[in-house]
């Protein structure tokens, strides 16, 4: 037979077999995608396995804070203080105290306010007063049994909003550790208190995105949780376990949430608010 001919037949056979691999690619591989559209991009809903390791994200966390304020070079001075405190920044630490007392306490405060004249600043002066100083001085003043206290925060400016966290380490007696935090979020322009809706809004996030993303990093921590709590099975041992279908995992109830370096949105469960536990999840979007 003629090489010539050899040659289309090799290349005819190629291009079927090609033609039938990508049928068969289209029919049986090519899965349906989910998208929104966000800014004019389409973006993935995330699935189960977009889940981060929410032992790097409380990692990460912890690690923000440095009884610090970073304005990230925006201007401050046209914000009105209290006259008495012109001087100071709009966040900064009013009480610090580091001490260690023998079988009383060993204690690292650092407690900050808000140094804003108004009436949401205040209010958010008087939360951090009865949530950390009052715990404090009782601490300072009780010799019951050994504390360890620790207090410390971090705040940022990200144009108009002003955003500060404050944690707290706490450990009485042979009462669990517990690890309570609050946040403030504050517009500057408008001196009003912001919610995490507001903030998701003015960046063109939608809720819908955030609660999937919330959904799916609550499931992957309370998935730990039981794995941590069937190995301990035998030691008789607890862990925190979460009710996922709690109304609080929805953007309309996050209560403690704040924006970080570059815009960053930090969404943050801390469960030893009212627990005695040291759990907590966080959400980074």
């Amino acid at each position: 037979m003629n090489k010539r001919y050899i040659l289309y037949i090799v290349i005819a056979v190629v291009c079927i077999v090609a033609i039938f691999a990508g049928v068969y690619y289209q029919v049986f591989n090519d899965k349906p995608q989910k998208n929104t559209i966000h800014q004019n991009e389409i973006v993935e809903d995330p699935e189960p396995d977009d889940a981060t390791d929410p032992e790097v994200l409380k990692e990460e966390f912890n690690a923000l804070f440095d009884n610090s304020f970073n304005n990230q070079g925006y201007d401050t001075t046209s914000i009105e203080k209290p006259e008495q405190y012109k001087e100071q920044d709009i966040i900064y630490a009013a009480y610090k105290f580091q001490a260690e007392k023998d079988e009383v306490y060993d204690v690292d405060i650092n407690i900050p306010v808000f140094n804003v004249n108004s009436q949401i600043a205040d209010e958010f002066n008087q939360i951090t007063q009865s949530i950390f100083a009052n715990k404090a001085d009782e601490v300072l003043k009780s010799k019951d049994r050994y504390t360890i206290y620790n207090v410390e925060y971090v705040a940022y400016l990200n144009e108009n909003v002003l955003s500060l966290v404050i944690k707290s380490t706490l450990k009485e007696g042979n009462s669990a550790q517990r690890i309570i935090v609050q946040t403030y979020n504050y517009d500057i322009e408008t001196k009003q208190k912001l919610t995490l809706n507001d903030v998701l809004e003015a960046k063109g996030i939608t809720t819908k995105e955030v609660n999937k993303k919330i959904e799916i990093q609550v499931k992957e921590a309370n998935k730990q949780a039981e794995a941590i709590e069937n190995a301990l099975a035998q030691s008789g041992q607890t862990v925190y376990k979460r009710d996922i279908n709690n109304a609080m995992y929805v953007t309309d109830n996050v209560n403690h949430f704040f924006i970080g370096l570059d815009g960053q949105i930090y969404i943050v469960y801390p469960y030893g608010n009212s627990n005695f536990t040291s759990e907590m999840d966080v959400i980074k979007i």
